[in-house]
């Protein structure tokens, strides 16, 4: 792989589906609140893989996304065995930082929704340009 992997066919959007595991719930058997943000980076991860690269391949290049910014809204629980779909879509790409919108529903039942910053450092933690590469189809 050369050191500018070419991303250009990354969609703007994506989804990916996961059932909750026993391991997720809380006593009422309700997903536990912060399981949310791992469903999200899975699906960041799923909409780069989706454009045909994995985010391993994106360290090898130098470059690590790094959390910024993270909001959940809890509009209705998702429970023990639920089928639920991760909408990830790509928000903005700004000059160092990219937003992404996170869905989660169970059908058509919207039950959450998240958002995430995240900014681009180097191997030294320096704040760095998102690469024309990153940037999705328009």
């Amino acid at each position: 792989m050369s050191n500018t992997p070419d991303l250009s066919n990354i969609p703007r959007t994506h989804d990916f589906q996961i059932r909750v595991r026993y391991k997720e719930t809380d006593q009422g058997g309700i997903l536990y609140h912060g399981n949310y943000f791992t469903y999200f980076e899975v699906g960041r991860t799923e909409l780069l893989r989706s454009g045909g690269y994995s985010y391993r391949e994106v360290e090898e290049t130098g470059l690590f996304g790094v959390v910024a910014k993270a909001e959940c809204s809890y509009h209705r629980p998702a429970k023990y065995d639920d089928l639920l779909t991760i909408r990830t879509t790509i928000k903005r790409v700004a000059r160092v930082k990219i937003e992404y919108e996170h869905l989660v529903l169970r059908g058509d039942e919207h039950l959450a929704t998240g958002h995430i910053t995240l900014a681009f450092v180097d191997r030294t933690g320096m704040i760095q340009r998102v690469p024309d590469w990153m940037k999705p189809e328009e």
